[in-house]
């Protein structure tokens, strides 16, 4: 049973969404697993100023809506990727702005560890999905798809989706991912982006994954 302080402490995250800069008005969503439940924004909420009406309460396994708030149309892929990664409980999709203007580049970068914190924190091999419409089944395939081996995937022509175990951790891979972009935008795609080797040796000494 969700509480009203898990649900007190999902309004202040969402807050913290605007606050950070990651979306504005109604553009973004997010969702919080709790046991077999899950806190979803609901379906045309303002994130950065929700309110505990507009919070959506669902069934994990069948998005069953418990307290009667329809939770966002991009439901399907944050309960979806939520049933496959059992080793997360946060889903948060923004139309961040830099994230988003790399996405409606004609060419996206192939490549977006242009610093350590990338491939460190957001991942060093970042998917780019195909754009379908928001909300459709075709998407949330995708994205579901997409993140059962990846903790941050780019949308064409969308934004940004990441997943982490608790708000810091996907909070930490959105900041970041977002930094990756706004480099790359400002840098007007003139960038350096770190070597295999340099990627390979900040996983031996920083993140501990390799022995040499």
């Amino acid at each position: 049973m969700i509480t009203n302080e898990q649900i007190e402490k999902f309004i202040a995250e969402a807050h913290r969404v605007g606050d950070a800069g990651l979306t504005i008005c109604s553009s973004g969503n997010i969702s919080w697993r709790i046991g077999d439940e899950v806190l979803l924004s609901g379906t045309g909420s303002w994130v950065p100023s929700i309110t505990k009406e507009k919070v959506s309460i669902c069934k994990l396994e069948s998005g069953e809506v418990l307290n009667g708030v329809k939770p966002s149309m991009e439901h399907m892929f944050h309960l979806g990727v939520l049933r496959e990664r059992p080793d997360v409980n946060v889903v948060l999709h923004f139309q961040s702005p830099y994230a988003t203007a790399v996405a409606c580049m004609k060419e996206v970068p192939k490549d977006f560890n242009v610093t350590a914190e990338v491939p460190c924190h957001v991942g060093s091999d970042i998917p780019v999905i195909p754009y379908y419409r928001p909300g459709s089944k075709e998407l949330a395939d995708s994205v579901i798809e997409a993140m059962k081996s990846h903790n941050s995937v780019l949308l064409r022509k969308h934004g940004q989706v990441v997943c982490g175990k608790d708000f810091n951790e996907a909070f930490e891979k959105a900041m970041f991912f977002e930094m990756a972009c706004r480099i790359i935008v400002l840098t007007n795609g003139e960038y350096l982006t770190l070597s295999n080797d340099e990627i390979d040796d900040l996983e031996t000494y920083v993140l501990g994954k390799k022995t040499k």
